[in-house]
Formats: C-alpha cells, sequence, structure tokens
C-alpha cells in the first residue's frame, strides 16, 4: 500500500493526525488500524513519532487527517507539510469546503481527498440563536436589571416570520428543520425545485430567489462553495428586501457583494446583518463591519460545537477501515468539486 521509499516504514502505512487527536482518540484508531504507525502533528507545527521528535524530510506519510483543531491551530503548517509529502495516497478533512488550493495539488497527484459535513448542526443553532436574540433583544432585560427596572418588554416571534434559506445541503436543512421547528414558513432555494423530504414549506431555484426578497424576514446564506455563487446576494437583491429584515450569512463571505451590503446597511435595509464569513479573513481591522451598528461579526465561529469533533472522527474511522479494504470513500472529492478560483483564507492562519 505504501509508496514511501524510506526503508524504516516500509510495509508499515503511516498516518499523520494532531496529538490531541491521538490522546483522546488514539485507542479507537489504533484498534481499526493495528499495524498503522501514528506521525503526530504537535500544536507548535512540529512532529513526533513514538517518544521521538521527528523531521518532515525523509517522511512519507501515507494517510493525513486534518482535524477541527488543526484548522484553528497549525494549518499553515500542516498544509506545507501535505504539500511537500508525495507519498500521500489519502487526506481526510474535517471541513466541508473545497477552496484550498492544497486540495488541487494533493488531486492533480493522484491523491484522494475526503471532506466532512461535520457543523451543520452547530451552524444551525448559531443562526437560530442569533435571530432569536435579534428578534428579542435580550440585552434590554440585562439592562433592566442592571437598572433594577421591572419593565414589560414585548419581542418579534419567531412563529410566523418567513425564512429564505438559500442552500439546501446539510447546513441548510438543519436551519430549516430548526427555523420549523419554531413555527417559522421556509422557502429552501436550490437548483431543482423537484420535491422529496426536504423540511421546507416551498422551494424555488436562484433564478426566482430575487422575488421572495421582499417577502422574507429572515434571509440565511447557506449555499455550497463554488464559481456560480460568487456576488450572488449583490445590490438588486439586497435593494428588494423587507425592511425590518435579517440578512445571515455562514456560507462564504465572496457570496456577498460587501461593498453593496454596508451600503444596504447604510439605508437601514435589511435592519441587521450576522455575519460568521468575510471576502478576506481574518476580518481586516479597519474593515467598516468591526463598527457598524447594523453589523453582528463572529470569526468564522459559526461551527465551533462541541460534537463537530467527534462526528468528524467518526467519518474518519469510518474512512480509514473503507480504505484499508480498498473500498469507496465518503464524501470524496474531485477535480469538477474544486472551483476555479480558490480561497486563500485557511493559509492565512498561523
Amino acid at each position: 500500500m505504501s509508496r514511501r521509499g524510506t526503508a524504516v516504514y516500509v510495509g508499515v502505512m503511516l498516518v499523520m493526525i494532531s496529538e490531541n487527536v491521538h490522546r483522546d482518540h488514539g485507542c479507537r484508531l489504533q484498534a481499526l488500524a493495528p499495524d498503522a504507525a501514528w506521525l503526530r502533528l504537535q500544536d507548535d507545527g512540529t512532529l513526533r513519532l513514538g517518544d521521538d521528535v521527528v523531521e518532515a524530510t525523509g517522511l512519507g506519510p501515507d494517510v493525513a487527517f486534518i482535524s477541527n483543531d488543526v484548522f484553528y491551530g497549525p494549518v499553515r503548517k500542516c498544509f506545507e507539510l501535505l504539500e511537500a509529502w508525495p507519498s500521500l495516497e489519502w487526506v481526510q478533512s474535517a471541513a466541508a469546503g473545497t477552496e484550498a488550493p492544497l486540495y488541487r495539488t494533493l488531486i492533480g497527484r493522484n491523491c484522494r481527498v475526503t471532506r466532512a459535513h461535520v457543523t451543520a448542526v452547530p451552524i444551525a443553532e448559531y443562526v437560530l440563536r442569533a435571530v432569536l436574540t435579534h428578534f428579542q433583544q435580550p440585552h434590554r432585560l440585562v439592562e433592566q436589571q442592571a437598572a433594577h427596572v421591572w419593565k414589560h418588554q414585548p419581542f418579534r416571534e419567531v412563529s410566523r416570520s418567513r425564512w429564505l434559506v438559500v442552500g439546501l445541503g446539510s447546513i441548510g436543512g438543519e436551519v430549516a428543520t430548526r427555523a420549523r421547528a419554531f413555527g417559522a414558513h421556509v422557502v429552501g432555494v436550490r437548483r431543482s425545485v423537484a420535491r422529496g423530504d426536504e423540511p421546507v414549506d416551498e422551494l424555488c431555484t436562484p433564478g426566482e430567489m430575487l422575488a421572495q426578497a421582499p417577502l422574507a424576514d429572515v434571509v440565511v446564506l447557506a449555499a455550497a462553495g463554488g464559481d456560480e455563487t460568487r456576488n450572488m446576494i449583490g445590490r438588486e437583491f439586497l435593494e428588494q428586501m423587507k425592511p425590518g429584515s435579517a440578512f445571515v450569512n455562514v456560507a462564504r463571505g465572496y457570496m456577498v457583494d460587501e461593498v453593496a451590503l454596508l451600503e444596504a446597511l447604510d439605508r437601514g435595509v435589511p435592519e441587521i446583518a450576522i455575519l460568521d464569513v468575510f471576502a478576506t479573513e481574518p476580518l481586516p481591522v479597519d474593515s467598516r463591519f468591526w463598527d457598524h451598528p447594523r453589523v453582528v461579526v463572529s470569526p468564522h465561529s459559526s461551527g465551533g460545537g462541541d460534537g463537530r469533533i467527534q462526528r468528524a472522527v467518526d467519518v474518519f474511522a469510518e474512512n480509514l477501515q473503507r480504505w484499508q479494504r480498498g473500498g469507496q470513500l465518503l464524501h470524496e472529492i474531485t477535480e469538477s468539486d474544486l472551483p476555479a478560483q480558490p480561497e486563500t483564507w485557511v493559509s492565512e492562519k498561523r
């Protein structure tokens, strides 16, 4: 199975995982691949094999797992290592996106790449929490409590509100399910309007989306990345949005014309923009979004629920068994999944 030339590891499957994953899930993974050697990526970007700190030069891992902790830690070093190891046969990512330039490099040299859809639940919870916060304005109660003021505070209900959920993949589906559980009327946007078991009340195509803008109390952008979604929310759509509406972006920043969005917010419609993603990340310190009174900024962290790590390890564990058997891998990325214009936000992290 190995393509390595390093004599020490000939005939041994070498798997790179993070030290954190090895510590918390190593026993389970070792039971699934008892003959494997585990190359452990540390938080500072160094590598350990057994008790030894080792240099990347001369190593030739067969498999690598880019876990959630790596994306928010030594991701730049990790990507540099993966790009430098031609021995790699399969890389599992804990992320769902395909924009990283590394993926094209790996697939171009016949390394299989798989992704994971493990953040849909926390992202959907983030969306519901953010909209509920906007509707109910709990800060008013906090202020009243601090001032010892007893005053009734009415609020908007999610029930009977109308939501436009753009994209009905794993994230959009979870958002729609939760919004409907609160009694919202949900219109889902996707290329095909053939009905199945989608958790929505209506379906429309992207071409019909503009007509829905004046009707929606909440617009949630949850579409998958790709060239066709670049600037899909532009000036024309924003100008049609309903007064008092909320706009939520948990997809990708490049899907929104940010200049047009700021202009729309200056005019007061939408009433609020809840933004977890931006065209440039990290968000520049001089960006107007930081201080705009109608904007809520979060640092691409809507998927940060504590259950995502276990779900990602579950996907890796299942694929590890399939890969050893030579079977079909779950969520494999092909060249057709890669955007023509890659995004580099991942490499901008440390």
